[in-house]
């Protein structure tokens, strides 16, 4: 092993534990959920939607914030990479309560739009309302993760997301089954565990803060300026959050099994592409440091050995969830119908998740290096692309499990394909490659 993958294991291997933690959270609420019944896993599928919408759409507090912070700490200036990244945590904080705000007011016009069914609507509102208590904690854990990834601290995210995610289900089980409280038990001890979370996560922040004599309180220059920097990656990310909406909009047409099924086959996916992310979190952290150090031959390199890694982990990961489809559809889906759908899906996701190990390092290495505004009209490329391919699916296969299979295959590989073609014609130029702080 040479020390580039040494180092790039250093960051990722943490990274990876972290983001597969994440995705835990709707897995275990998901699997508690499940046993109440299809409806209210009907419910949760879409109220998970519509509260992941909100939540990554400002993924930019993360991805935005490792980049400026690692420019900055690879020009020397460790000071400043931590007041830009305070003054990011305090702009998550802000969105956070404005959005909660938004969303409950808005509830249910949202989930209608998703096309819930009458049966399975009360539920999905219910998850959602009690969820949004958490989403500015959801918000300040994105922002203050970020910041420790740009100073190359990939742990300690690591260990919050690891304590937060076996709390979340503890709390899931105490409340949901033995208060019997439901699915909003589920949503209360989702919201709980991620407010936690943001506590713990701005302490780590707080004492680099003090030890290195930055700001703590938000300055509105610079919390301006974080705003304005994310406006591209918000597009970026818009525009992957439409494709995700459209996605369980023509799941819904499949009736309540259907979307029951594309409930755990969507949060499996999340799961397994989310963990090829480890690598793209790593480049952001990498490149970042070593554009603003103005080493532009130790950028390269870096990208060659991390495009392998990522094709190499999203074939064994992709023969994996292959090879265990069946007792994972039984795991999370007991009624038979709902088993057959998912066992289905999960095919399609296996072939697809070597070509998104590609996509999710390419996109980390134009994050890291700031280049924000082609991602954003790359994304709405790429969109244009998946909306026909969606839309034919509901018109052509509007029912059954094969019809959950073309979504799927629309989704995870034409957009997939789509995305891998725009990342990988940027990367080979060089107009993103801009050093210095």
């Amino acid at each position: 092993m040479t020390q580039r993958d040494a180092e790039i294991l250093r960051l990722a291997v943490p990274a990876l534990g972290a983001l597969v933690a994440e995705p835990l959270f709707l897995l275990a609420d998901s699997a508690i959920v499940g046993r109440l019944g299809t409806l209210p896993l009907a419910g949760l599928g879409i109220a998970g939607a519509v509260l992941g919408t909100a939540v990554s759409v400002f993924v930019f507090l993360a991805y935005g914030t490792t980049a400026s912070v690692a420019r900055r700490l690879g020009a020397g200036d460790a000071k400043g990479a931590l007041s830009q990244g305070v003054d990011g945590m305090w702009l998550a904080l802000g969105l956070g309560v404005v959005t909660a705000v938004v969303t409950r007011l808005l509830s249910g016009p949202l989930v209608d739009l998703l096309g819930v069914s009458a049966a399975a609507r009360p539920s999905a509102l219910t998850y959602l309302h009690w969820s949004l208590l958490g989403l500015p904690g959801m918000l300040v854990v994105l922002a203050a993760t970020g910041v420790l990834r740009g100073l190359q601290d990939t742990r300690t995210p690591l260990v919050v997301a690891s304590a937060g995610a076996l709390l979340n289900v503890a709390l899931n089980l105490l409340l949901v089954n033995g208060a019997g409280w439901g699915i909003a038990g589920s949503a209360i001890g989702t919201a709980t565990t991620q407010v936690l979370m943001a506590i713990t996560l701005a302490a780590v922040v707080a004492r680099g803060v003090l030890r290195t004599g930055a700001r703590v309180r938000p300055h509105p220059l610079g919390v301006l300026r974080n705003a304005v920097d994310g406006i591209p990656l918000l597009v970026r990310t818009v525009t992957l959050r439409v494709a995700a909406l459209l996605t369980t909009f023509v799941a819904a047409a499949q009736g309540d099994a259907g979307i029951a099924a594309h409930q755990v086959a969507n949060t499996v996916w999340t799961t397994t592409a989310l963990a090829l992310d480890a690598l793209a979190i790593a480049a952001q952290a990498l490149v970042g440091r070593a554009l603003g150090a103005a080493d532009v031959d130790g950028v390269r390199a870096t990208i060659r050995r991390m495009t392998q890694w990522g094709v190499g982990v999203g074939v064994l990961l992709g023969a994996l969830l292959i090879v265990t489809r069946s007792p994972v559809a039984g795991f999370f889906a007991p009624e038979p119908e709902v088993r057959g759908y998912l066992s289905a899906a999960l095919v399609v996701l296996g072939v697809c998740l070597p070509a998104a190990g590609w996509v999710f390092v390419l996109d980390g290495v134009l994050i890291g290096a700031g280049d924000g505004r082609y991602l954003a009209r790359a994304g709405v490329v790429t969109l244009a692309c998946y909306v026909p391919a969606a839309l034919a699916v509901l018109w052509l296969v509007p029912t059954g499990r094969a019809g959950l299979v073309w979504l799927w295959v629309g989704f995870a590989g034409v957009y997939t394909l789509a995305r891998l073609l725009t990342l990988v014609r940027r990367e080979r130029g060089g107009a993103w490659m801009v050093t210095g702080a």
